[in-house]
């Protein structure tokens, strides 16, 4: 008898072939003696749309919603149907005894098996791989720890709680703000009071009015003093700042107080998933999408770093035997800061980073024990494991310790301050970042309290108040991490769906709320836009996971709201007019055509939703860039066959069929292969060797 394994994607699922010893390759599935091993596609199975209940929900009408089946119903995406048809033959087999979720280990992963088995309507035993890294080592040792699969029967329940949730309000808001409006307006549990918060942002913005202030700066002796009173050194009265210029002018300062304090920066600790996506927005400029895509790899592809969609920046307690083989597996790339750490007998300093009480489904974002070749990974690759295994060296360094002092004079009856920050010991930022800079002018212990210095030069800064900066992506995911928007997993894909739905648009890294945006901010319901309202929703999904919530409240609780929303929305009295009419018609039904940017460029579209006619207004982009600028080149079809072009540079290349490269991973992996294997001698390894060696 033999177990099914479910993986999630067909890569996972051949690299859990490989450690199982499966050998037998066919297109839906990988065979062993004691293994079948076979993969989703992402999601196969999926919830049942209106017009699978009644097929006059195919045709969108406002008098039809609230759309609230009894019970809500699975169907097979049409897309995948062959791999699902695939894993419900081999559950028939009567040499299957049990099956082994393997897909991710969270709530999205559990809900892509779950619903297959549902549909399958399998019988058998469960169990259920839970690990929290991709390396041959934590494979093994998660099917030697397999875990009964009704522990997570929890955590399923929180995961259909919340597809039906978000099914039930963004359908049923998105149909009614569409249909009342007559354009496209999409509104959903999360995605509306993440645009709320941009909106409300934008809004203190626009209602802001600079004002003029003035600060004052003085040489006194070899110091750089600044005006200061309660610590406020901005003055709102041109008068007064010239009054306390005239008293400073050739004037004297009395030392009146010197501040000494010596302050520890504690380590910080390893990275979740947004904070990850926070830093690489502010370092790199990555989009909250990206960072995902590119870690994804690091975790799947090179299994480098441990499970990415995680919550937890802590670690349990029986990984302390873990961290030097993780320092090992990195040591190529990182042996002149692993040096003072393994002088220190490799211990990690940071002790409170190990806390199993704050880890729930997944620790944080840590290296593995996977050996580390930088050579394998791509720009981005490096830049963000850079980030990960730095954080993680961190922990080995002691607090970054400085002092502050600060001179206080008085320049007659006006206090004046000078500070100094002084690094004692640079501690964990000598591997994740330099200390401050310390000043460059002669510190203020030279001064002695009561000592008279001369004042040799003074100036009065004129400055204006500024407003607030427009979200970054970092902000945002800053702000949805702290009211609960979202999970760390689905927090990329909120924002990237606000962009795709032309709600916000980004510019220079900010985002920016559109006509678009503004409009339908005003036409949702308070209550939806409120970030408590589903912080809260979040918070019970939450404890449905953990076993403390009840499925059918929350879901008797969703259905109403859905009720209520979606007779707002029919009662509304509000108008809307589309921002982006043009004054050309359809040829098709004579309505206005509405202009709309999308990846590949400016498509018209007919404003009239039961009109499909679209065309394109600009050539279509390509991937390709432009050598000149950098800007993505547009794509034709000519009588020699594709080309690029870049009108504003004036440059044209012509499509060539570009070569598949192999990367230097799959280099080693051929030279290993063929070196081992006798039967070619040594001639083909060193063949191998010799042409890698020489191309590099």
């Amino acid at each position: 008898m033999k177990s099914l394994i479910l993986a999630e994607k067909p890569s996972v699922g051949r690299e859990i072939a490989r450690v199982l010893g499966c050998k037998q390759i066919h297109k839906s599935y990988i065979e062993g003696s004691d293994y079948i091993v076979t993969w989703a596609l992402g999601h196969l199975i999926e919830l049942k749309m209106p017009e699978h209940y009644d097929t006059k929900y195919k045709t969108w009408r406002l008098e039809d919603l609230p759309i609230i089946p009894e019970k809500m119903g699975l169907k097979v995406m049409k897309q995948t149907s062959g791999q699902y048809k695939a894993i419900e033959t081999l559950s028939k087999r009567t040499d299957v005894k049990e099956l082994i979720i393997a897909t991710d280990a969270g709530r999205e992963g559990e809900l892509v098996a779950r619903w297959i088995l549902e549909k399958i309507r399998w019988k058998k035993p469960i169990k259920r791989l839970w690990i929290s890294s991709q390396t041959d080592k934590a494979i093994k040792d998660g099917f030697r720890n397999l875990k009964p699969g009704s522990q997570f029967d929890n955590l399923y329940s929180s995961a259909v709680c919340r597809a039906e949730a978000d099914w039930l309000i963004g359908l049923n808001v998105t149909r009614a703000l569409t249909t009342k409006y007559n354009d496209p307006l999409s509104a959903g549990r999360v995605q509306t009071p993440t645009l709320s918060m941009i909106m409300d942002r934008e809004g203190t913005i626009q209602k802001f009015k600079p004002q003029e202030y003035w600060t004052i700066t003085a040489s006194v002796g070899p110091l750089k003093a600044a005006w200061v009173n309660n610590g406020e050194s901005r003055i709102f009265s041109k008068e007064k700042a010239e009054g306390i210029l005239k008293k400073a002018l050739n004037g004297s300062a009395t030392v009146s107080a010197i501040q000494k304090s010596k302050k520890s920066e504690q380590q910080p600790l390893p990275y979740d998933l947004t904070e990850l996506q926070r830093d690489a927005n502010k370092r790199f400029g990555f989009s909250a999408k990206k960072t995902s895509s590119v870690l994804q790899g690091l975790y799947e592809r090179h299994k480098l770093v441990t499970y990415p969609r995680t919550d937890s920046r802590y670690l349990t307690t029986d990984m302390k035997s873990t961290m030097k083989d993780r320092l090992q597996s990195m040591a190529s790339a990182y042996k002149e800061e692993i040096k003072p750490i393994l002088a220190n007998n490799g211990n990690v300093q940071a002790v409170r980073v190990f806390n199993n009480e704050k880890v729930t489904d997944h620790h944080a974002i840590i290296p593995t024990e996977e050996r580390l070749h930088m050579g394998d990974l791509s720009t981005d690759e490096r830049r963000l494991y850079d980030l990960i295994a730095r954080r993680f060296l961190a922990l080995f360094y002691p607090p970054y310790q400085y002092e502050t002092i600060q001179a206080t004079l008085d320049i007659n009856g006006e206090a004046f301050q000078a500070k100094e920050k002084t690094v004692l010991d640079a501690g964990f930022k000598a591997v994740i970042g330099k200390g401050e800079d310390e000043d460059t002018q002669q510190s203020p212990t030279s001064m002695e309290k009561g000592k008279v210095v001369k004042v040799s030069n003074t100036s009065l800064n004129e400055k204006l108040t500024e407003p607030p900066l427009r979200y970054s992506e970092a902000d945002v995911l800053g702000q949805m991490e702290k009211y609960g928007l979202g999970t760390p997993a689905t927090r990329a894909e909120i924002i990237e769906r606000l962009l795709e739905t032309e709600v916000v648009e980004r510019q220079n890294g900010r985002l920016y709320p559109t006509k678009k945006g503004k409009q339908l901010i005003e036409l949702v319901n308070d209550e939806l836009k409120s970030a408590e309202l589903t912080a809260e929703w979040e918070k019970q999904l939450e404890e449905i996971a953990r076993g403390k919530g009840n499925p059918q409240v929350f879901l008797k609780k969703i259905r109403e709201k859905t009720e209520n929303l979606v007779s707002e929305v029919k009662t509304s009295d509000q108008s809307y007019r589309a921002h982006n009419l043009t004054g050309s018609k359809c040829p098709e039904c004579n309505s206005f055509l509405k202009e709309r940017n999308t990846k590949e460029g400016k498509i018209l579209v007919c404003s009239n939703m039961e009109c499909q006619y679209r065309k394109r207004k600009d050539p279509k982009l390509s991937k390709r860039r432009c050598p000149q600028c950098r800007k993505r080149m547009e794509m034709h079809n000519g009588k020699a066959g594709l080309y690029f072009q870049c009108r504003p540079c004036n440059v044209v290349e012509k499509a060539e069929e570009k070569k598949k490269a192999v990367n230097k991973r799959e280099e080693r992996k051929l030279v290993q292969k063929y070196a081992q294997q006798d039967s070619f001698g040594t001639s083909l390894g060193d063949l191998l060797k010799a042409a890698i060696e020489e191309k590099e």
